[in-house]
C-alpha cells in the first residue's frame, strides 16, 4: 500500500485526544453539549478518518531528535571530575551543565506552548533541531580549557531546544495516532528522551578517558562534540525534508472535528486559568514533579556518588546511568501498552509511584555495600519505575484535564519537574558533601513518600474517557437510526396496484 494509503477502514470517534481548538472552543462557547446532543440526536455528520503508515515515521523521526537532545544533558555530569579538571572549575560549575536544561524549561515553556498552539508542529520541530545543531558546533568550538563560558553558552543552546522538545509526545500522538494507540505512540516518543539519557551515561565515560595530558584530553572531547554535532546537523536535514503537520485525512472523529473550529475563538490564557483550578491536576503536577525531580537529581549526581564509593569507576557509573535508564524505557513501553489495553489510571499511576519509592530505598542502602552488581540490579529496579513513570504522568494528565491542550497540560508538568530537579540536585549535592551519600538518598525518600500519599489523594476523574463512549455511542445511535429505518421501509405493508378498467 502506498504511504498516503489508509491502513483500515474509515473508523468512528474513540479517540483519546483532541487538538487545542477543537478543545478551548468546545469549553468557552458551550459547544461541546451541542455536539454531544446533535451526535445523539443523528445530526452530526461522520467524518472520514484514515491511519497513514508516515504516522510512524513522525513519532521515530521526533525520538531521534529528541534522543540527540537528551544525550547532551548529561554528557558533562557522568564525567563531571574530568570535566573539572579540564575547565578548572568546580563540581557546582559543571552540576549547572546538566541543571541548565531545568532552568532554562521554566521561563521558556508558556510562550514556547502558545507558539505550538498558534504555528503547529512542524514550526516546533524546525526550531527545536536547529537549536540544537546550533548548540552542538558552538561546544565544538569550546574545547580549550579557556573557553568554559563557550561550552556553557552552546549548552544553553541545546537546553532551550529542549522547551520546543520535551512536552510533545502527547501531541504528536494525538494528531497522528487512532484511539488504540495514542498511550503506546506516547511511550514511543517518551522513550526517545530516555535512551538519549541511557546513552549519554554510556558514551561519554568511553570516549573521554579520564587522563592527565590536556592536549589529549581536548582531542577525545573534540572527538565526542564532533559525532554529537554530525548526528544533530543530519536530524535537522531530515526534518526539513521529512516532518510533516499532520496527515491529509485525520486520525479520529475528534481531530476531525477539531479542523472545522476557526483559530480566533481559541484561549491560551483561559485555558491556563483553567487548569490551575483543576484540583486532580494541581496534585498531579505536584507529584509528577517530585518523582522526575529526583529523577534528575540522582542522575546528575549519579557520577559523584559512585565515585565516592567506587573510585576510578567513571566507566561502571555510566554503565549504572545505562541500566537505570533502560530499564526506565522498558518500564515506559510496557506501561503505555498496559493503559491502552486497560484504561486504569490512577491504580497503575499510584502503583508505579508506590514501586518508585521502595526502589529508591533500595538502592539507597545499598549503595555503600561494596559491590558493584548489587548496585547495578537496584539501580535498575530504580529507573523500571522511576523512569516507567514518565508517560503514565503525560497520559493522566490528558484524563484529568480534557478537553484541554495536550501541550500545554504536559508543560505544565515538565516545568514542575524542572523547578523541583534544581531544588533536589542542590540539597542533595549539599547534603551529599556534609553527609555522605545515605542521607542525600534518604532526603529524596522522604519526597517520594510524600509523593505516592498526594497521588492516593487524587480524583480519577477520567474526562477523556468518559468523553470518548458518550462519541461512541451516539456514533452507535446513529447507526442504529439508519438501520432502523431501513427496516421500517422494508416492513412497511405494501398497497396493491389498482385493478386495470374494465373493456367496454
Amino acid at each position: 500500500m502506498g504511504e498516503k494509503q489508509a491502513l483500515g477502514d474509515i473508523e468512528i470517534n474513540d479517540n483519546h485526544n483532541t487538538t487545542d481548538l477543537e478543545k478551548h472552543v468546545m469549553m468557552d462557547s458551550g459547544d461541546a453539549a451541542e455536539r454531544t446532543e446533535a451526535q445523539q440526536n443523528g445530526h452530526e455528520p461522520v467524518r472520514p478518518t484514515r491511519l497513514y503508515k508516515r504516522r510512524w515515521l513522525i513519532v521515530f523521526l521526533f525520538s531521534s531528535y529528541s534522543l540527540c537532545n537528551s544525550f547532551q544533558w548529561i554528557q558533562y555530569g557522568i564525567i563531571s571530575n574530568i570535566f573539572m579538571k579540564f575547565y578548572n572549575v568546580d563540581a557546582f560549575t559543571i552540576d549547572w551543565m546538566s541543571m541548565i536544561y531545568m532552568l532554562t524549561y521554566i521561563p521558556f515553556i508558556f510562550p514556547v506552548t502558545w507558539l505550538l498552539d498558534k504555528k503547529g508542529l512542524r514550526v516546533i520541530a524546525l526550531v527545536a533541531t536547529a537549536l540544537n545543531c546550533a548548540g552542538t558546533w558552538i561546544k565544538l568550538a569550546s574545547v580549550r580549557p579557556n573557553l568554559f563560558a563557550v561550552t556553557l553558552l552552546g549548552q544553553f543552546s541545546c537546553s532551550f531546544a529542549q522547551v520546543f522538545i520535551l512536552g510533545m509526545p502527547s501531541r504528536i500522538a494525538s494528531v497522528w495516532f487512532g484511539s488504540e494507540e495514542v498511550s503506546t505512540a506516547c511511550s514511543i516518543g517518551v522513550f526517545g528522551n530516555q535512551l538519549g539519557i541511557a546513552i549519554g551515561f554510556l558514551v561519554p565515560p568511553i570516549l573521554v578517558p579520564n587522563v592527565d595530558d590536556m592536549d589529549e584530553l581536548a582531542h577525545h572531547i573534540r572527538i565526542m562534540f564532533y559525532i554529537t554535532a554530525g548526528v544533530a546537523t543530519l536530524l535537522f536535514i531530515l526534518v526539513v525534508i521529512v516532518f510533516q503537520e499532520r496527515p491529509e485525512l485525520p486520525p479520529t472523529q475528534a481531530q476531525a472535528t477539531a479542523r472545522s473550529i476557526p483559530p480566533e475563538q481559541y484561549s491560551y490564557t483561559a485555558s491556563i486559568r483553567r487548569l490551575l483550578r483543576n484540583k486532580p491536576f494541581i496534585l498531579l503536577i505536584i507529584t509528577y514533579g517530585l518523582n522526575v525531580g529526583c529523577f534528575y537529581a540522582v542522575g546528575t549526581l549519579l557520577n559523584r556518588m559512585i565515585i565516592e564509593h567506587y573510585p576510578g569507576e567513571e566507566v561502571n557509573a555510566g554503565r549504572i546511568g545505562l541500566t537505570i535508564v533502560i530499564a526506565g524505557m522498558v518500564g515506559s513501553l510496557i506501561c503505555g501498552i498496559w493503559l491502552d489495553k486497560t484504561k486504569t489510571y490512577k491504580q497503575t499511576t499510584l502503583a508505579v509511584y508506590f514501586m518508585s519509592l521502595v526502589g529508591m530505598i533500595i538502592y539507597a542502602v545499598t549503595l555503600s555495600l561494596g559491590h558493584l552488581w548489587v548496585v547495578f540490579i537496584t539501580a535498575g529496579t530504580l529507573g523500571f519505575f522511576m523512569t516507567g513513570y514518565l508517560p503514565l504522568g503525560f497520559e493522566f494528565a490528558v484524563e484529568l484535564t480534557y478537553p484541554e491542550s495536550e501541550g500545554t497540560s504536559s508543560g505544565l508538568l515538565n516545568c514542575s519537574a524542572q523547578v523541583f530537579g534544581i531544588i533536589f540536585t542542590i540539597c542533595q549535592g549539599k547534603i551529599i558533601d556534609s553527609f555522605g551519600t545515605l542521607a542525600g538518598n534518604i532526603f529524596l525518600c522522604v519526597f517520594l513518600l510524600i509523593g505516592t500519599i498526594i497521588t492516593g489523594l487524587i480524583k480519577s476523574d477520567l474526562r477523556r474517557q468518559h468523553a470518548n463512549q458518550l462519541a461512541k455511542a451516539a456514533a452507535e445511535g446513529q447507526m442504529s437510526g439508519q438501520d432502523y429505518g431501513a427496516t421500517a421501509l422494508i416492513s412497511q405493508p405494501q398497497t396493491p396496484p389498482p385493478p386495470p378498467p374494465p373493456q367496454g
